[in-house]
């Protein structure tokens, strides 16, 4: 039994080390490993038999003989993942390289009576509607708030009225399925270490901006996830303590500065005739009419966009200063904007650095609605590759579903 274990434990690496690196030749990988090359050579090839690892072009050599390499095959598996918003959810199907199979978006109020259970529902309407393809490794959701450990679930979110919500034992019971549920952030820093910049960066950082302000901290390759699961709320850093009341309770935090509640109070502030509409019931309607004034020449909107961009600038700088990033990368709604963020962000963000880190990287990519559900997914799809083990139980068996030790 315990060579057994070690032969899954030595397959799910190579799987890892495909998954994160990229194709590599069997020396590489007993090499990379620590491995035998005849343990490599059997186990590669048992995982090319259930078609998970396949032969790709021949590496060219200085003079021996050309090595074989070898890749991960992105139909080996695939995920759903789930975006929960306060008024709709966001799902997607996920194969196991990140291609995108399918996206749908399902009307849904977390201050239902039984939410948990419509969230449910929800999910099942799309597994329905997907018969067919490679196995199905599990389901990822990614919310609002904090979540005291992604395999567990239990969800704090203040935006969505959820107080210790069993999320993940409620769809596990439901689903019979593997269900890892984490903060849409931490969800995204899964996604870049998997698929975007972290797979040539260890130690980077996550913001997100949009209806509100978020961080994720990857540090040696890992999610920093602090004690309870609540590490990266950005958007709660204290700005201003006497400024604008925040959905947290206090004031001044980041977010209700440069969240979209932030965004809009500011233009309106300035000006009577500033050009968003009162009584929006959508934020980010309101937020993307402000960015259309921005790129018309709007002076409120373009004075607006670069204040909030000073303001994340400066707290981006402390953030950096005590967490030391190779790269900061920028997702989120706010970014259709940055153009206009940019003129405050990059010089508060350089001027308030340490000496020796103001030549940092600053990416922003590009992002549609669907780029959260991605990231939920993320969290099954990154979970062979997870030397920590941070699922626990349901990484075990995402693992075992994509090894097929399961029916």
């Amino acid at each position: 039994m315990a060579g057994s274990d070690r032969g899954d434990l030595t397959r799910t690496a190579i799987l890892a080390l495909l998954g994160t690196v990229g194709p590599l030749s069997r020396s590489e990988i007993a090499r990379e490993l620590d491995v035998s090359p005849a343990t490599v050579t059997q186990l590669t090839r048992e995982l090319m038999g259930h078609g998970m690892v396949e032969e790709l072009d021949l590496k060219p050599s200085r003079g021996g003989r050309p090595a074989q390499r070898l890749g991960l095959v992105g139909g080996a598996g695939h995920a759903l993942g789930v975006k929960v918003t306060a008024d709709h959810l966001v799902l997607v199907d996920v194969r196991l390289d990140g291609e995108v199979l399918g996206s749908w978006v399902r009307p849904f109020d977390p201050g239902a009576a039984d939410a948990p259970g419509d969230l449910a529902d929800a999910i099942e309407s799309v597994l329905s509607a997907i018969t067919d393809g490679p196995p199905l490794l599990g389901v990822g959701v990614g919310v609002p708030g904090g979540v005291d450990d992604q395999g567990v679930g239990t969800v704090n979110a203040p935006t969505l009225g959820w107080q210790a919500m069993p999320v993940g034992e409620r769809l596990r019971r439901r689903l019979n399925l593997p269900v890892l549920v984490e903060n849409d952030v931490n969800a995204l820093a899964a996604a870049q270490r998997l698929y975007g910049r972290g797979r040539t960066h260890r130690d980077f950082l996550v913001l997100t901006i949009g209806r509100g302000v978020g961080a994720a901290i990857v540090a040696d390759g890992r999610v920093y996830r602090g004690a309870r699961g609540g590490a990266g709320e950005f958007g709660h850093l204290c700005v201003d303590p006497r400024g604008p009341a925040c959905g947290c309770g206090a004031r001044g935090c980041l977010e209700a500065f440069v969240g979209s509640a932030g965004l809009l109070a500011a233009a309106r502030a300035r000006s009577g005739d500033a050009p968003v509409p009162d009584g929006v019931a959508d934020p980010l309607g309101a937020v993307a009419a402000l960015g259309r004034a921005a790129v018309g020449g709007d002076p409120v909107a373009c004075e607006v966009f670069a204040e909030a961009g000073e303001i994340l600038g400066r707290a981006t700088a402390g953030l950096v200063n005590v967490v030391d990033p190779e790269v900061v990368v920028v997702l989120g709604e706010g970014t259709a904007d940055w153009p206009f963020w940019q003129v405050g962000f990059d010089r508060a963000l350089r001027a308030q650095l340490y000496p020796g880190r103001r030549d940092i990287s600053v990416e922003v990519e590009s992002w549609d609605e669907t780029s959260w559900a991605q990231g939920a997914a993320a969290l099954v799809l990154a979970t062979p590759f997870d030397a920590a083990g941070a699922a626990g139980e349901q990484g075990r068996l995402v693992r075992a579903r994509l090894i097929g030790t399961t029916p």
